[in-house]
């Protein structure tokens, strides 16, 4: 019961109201296995009779709680559920019973001696905690399709294991099966509790994580959609055919952006290249003798973020391309090796300052992060001293 204290105490992933549950339930029953464990070595009557008193007590504490508990967990008030009435009645007769117990003999009793005797009315004390049990039990199994699987084994095994117990501790004097039942029940029952809730906890990341990748993936600059269709328009009365060439490209970029809006997995890279393709092509009229693109791209065999070559790129156009510098030069090359996939985007740039926390940074930090999440992937940066960025991405190819 300490150790259940203790994981219940440092636990991170459990919400409040669990965690003052479990650490209800546990106090409680290290106050009855202390009272159970002192009544074993008692040697005065008079405390033997006290700290059975509150053996049984601490014990019967426990069962209104789990009622509780299986009514929270079904998202019930426990306030206005009959059940939890039925339950504290139960409990209030084998309380009046239990303080009885100390001014008569017919339930039980200690001799002078110490020595501890079963009254004729023995049987009655246990009628009540066997009752409340069914009660919980039959209830459990009316709700149990509003419960996922992990929450009805829990609370089942808590139910049924010291009902067992009980049941045959009443046929065999002498065996302190009860301890030990709810004892193992309560354990039980916190690894079951606990592993619904860590899986709980992994789907609500996953989620996040989902969330995320949508909102990274929607950062489509609008300037360059204003300035693409403004291209398109000079392009209409100079150059039919090639304005014709450019809607073609910019319609692949719009269809693949929206397309890797939608996606919420990993996608073939060559679905990538072909939206980076379409981009540099659109960028490409709009800079003509600015902007020169090689691709060395022989391996497309691997999955990747949406997302994740096209703003590589379409960063080192915004922040390489500048009217009083050399036209820009991007490489974009793929490699193949024994772990996994390596894709390299150099460019000619005015390079890249790590200290720096601008809008680049913040947009190269992104897609690390997408990577990191969705594929365990990573992201480098290198500058050169005076221009030039390479960023390269590594695929794992698990």
């Amino acid at each position: 019961m300490l150790i259940g204290l203790l994981f219940t105490a440092v636990n991170r992933v459990m919400d409040r109201k669990n965690k003052i549950f479990f650490l209800s339930m546990f106090s409680v029953l290290f106050l009855y296995i202390t009272s159970d464990f002192i009544n074993q070595l008692s040697q005065n009557y008079v405390l033997s009779q006290a700290t059975l008193f509150f053996d049984s007590f601490f014990s019967s504490v426990l069962m209104p709680m789990l009622t509780w508990y299986m009514l929270f967990l079904l998202g019930l008030d426990w306030r206005k559920s009959p059940v939890f009435r039925i339950v504290m009645l139960l409990w209030t007769i084998y309380f009046i019973l239990l303080i009885s117990t100390q001014f008569t003999t017919a339930i039980y009793y200690y001799t002078p001696d110490n020595v501890y005797h079963r009254g004729p009315l023995y049987p009655l004390l246990l009628v009540s905690p066997i009752l409340i049990m069914l009660v919980n039990q039959f209830y459990l199994i009316r709700r149990k399709d509003d419960l996922n699987r992990k929450q009805f084994a829990a609370l089942l095994a808590y139910f049924l294991l010291p009902m067992i117990a009980m049941v045959l501790q009443i046929c065999f004097y002498g065996l302190y099966l009860i301890v030990f039942g709810t004892s193992l029940a309560a354990m039980i029952m916190l690894s079951f509790i606990v592993w619904d809730l860590m899986e709980q906890y992994m789907h609500q990341r996953e989620e996040i994580m989902r969330q995320r990748s949508r909102i990274m993936v929607l950062e489509m600059r609008p300037h360059f959609i204003f300035n693409t269709l403004t291209s398109i328009y000079y392009l209409s009365v100079q150059d039919a055919a090639k304005a014709q060439q450019v809607i073609l490209d910019f319609t692949t970029y719009l269809r693949r952006n929206f397309d890797a809006i939608a996606k919420e997995r990993m996608i073939p890279f060559s679905s990538e290249l072909e939206h980076t393709r379409a981009y540099l092509a659109v960028e490409q009229v709009r800079f003509e003798d600015k902007l020169f693109v090689e691709f060395d791209a022989p391996h497309t065999d691997f999955q990747i973020p949406p997302l994740t070559l096209q703003p590589i790129v379409e960063n080192a156009v915004k922040h390489g391309i500048d009217p009083e510098l050399d036209s820009l030069n991007i490489t974009v090359q793929t490699r193949k090796t024994d772990s996994g996939s390596r894709i390299i985007v150099k460019d000619s740039g005015p390079g890249f300052k790590p200290s720096d926390n601008d809008e680049p940074h913040i947009a190269l930090d992104n897609i690390r992060k997408r990577l990191e999440l969705m594929c365990r992937g990573t992201l480098t940066i290198s500058s050169g001293e005076e221009s030039g960025t390479t960023v390269e991405i590594f695929i794992p190819a698990e």
